[in-house]
């Protein structure tokens, strides 16, 4: 029996170079598997350096937020004194009746109540109050004493305390300078009344003041049961003391006057006043 070697003889040195051969080509194979088997895995890291910051976009200039109705309506006036005067007269307007008497003024606390025309009062505006005048006159006032005057309107009752004829807003008083003396010399031209200044109109009795409610509810029990067809009011002031009123039949300016005529009250003043 023939061996293995001895059927295809081969000499030491092709065998030697045959191994070479053998082990080389493993080597490449191995090195190809490597190779592939890692390539898709990873990749080269190449620093790169980050992109510059993109510019901030142009900020608009800051507007105001816009006032709300609250904040407008709390923004404050002008000062007082500097509003406008209610109307333009021109100067050479003949005026339809002068009275001449003592002003005063009033201002807190009656600032931002309910004035006798119905608006609220405004210290600050160029208004007064007189007793008989329509309401809604537009009168000149006059400083006797400096000369200063200015023009008013009419829109509130009073005053009443005997011997004046003339309440001023504060901004009026500071005008024509009864601010400061609180009560001044002035004479009051009436230039445009809303209605007649001698006819119609609607009346009453003011009595007052009183320091106690007790006085003036006794008062308006003695007056109920003197003239029963008039209403017999009783009131409190912004400044806590007491008045009455007294309604005649129909508001009639006769009936009124007879009234304050006729009554007589060992406390506060009697005055004629007109409603409208």
């Amino acid at each position: 029996m023939s061996r293995p070697w001895e059927r295809c003889p081969v000499s030491s040195r092709q065998f030697v170079r045959a191994a070479t051969s053998l082990a080389a080509l493993a080597i490449v194979a191995l090195l190809a598997f490597l190779l592939t088997g890692c390539g898709g895995a990873k990749q080269a890291r190449v620093p790169v350096p980050s992109p510059p910051a993109l510019p901030a976009p142009a900020t608009p200039s800051a507007q105001p937020a816009p006032k709300t109705a609250e904040a407008q309506a709390a923004k404050p006036g002008p000062p007082a004194g500097q509003r406008a005067e209610p109307i333009s007269v021109p100067p050479d307007t003949r005026p339809l009746s002068v009275e001449t008497g003592l002003a005063s003024w009033y201002g807190a606390p009656y600032h931002n109540r309910r004035g006798s025309n119905g608006e609220i009062y405004d210290m600050n505006a160029m208004t007064a109050a007189h007793r008989t005048l329509p309401l809604g006159s537009i009168v000149r006032v006059t400083n006797i004493k400096t000369g200063h005057s200015a023009l008013v309107r009419i829109t509130d009752r009073g005053p009443f305390i005997s011997g004046r004829i003339l309440d001023l807003s504060l901004a009026a008083a500071k005008r024509v300078d009864v601010w400061q003396p609180g009560v001044a010399l002035i004479r009051v031209e009436v230039l445009e009344t809303p209605v007649p200044l001698n006819a119609g109109g609607r009346w009453a009795v003011q009595i007052g003041a009183f320091d106690g409610e007790d006085a003036a509810n006794q008062l308006v029990d003695r007056l109920a049961h003197r003239y029963r067809t008039a209403r017999v009011l009783r009131f409190s002031s912004p400044t806590g003391d007491w008045w009455v009123r007294v309604r005649v039949l129909d508001d009639d300016r006769q009936r009124a006057e007879e009234v304050a005529h006729d009554t007589t009250t060992p406390e506060g003043a009697i005055f004629l006043v007109r409603l409208d």
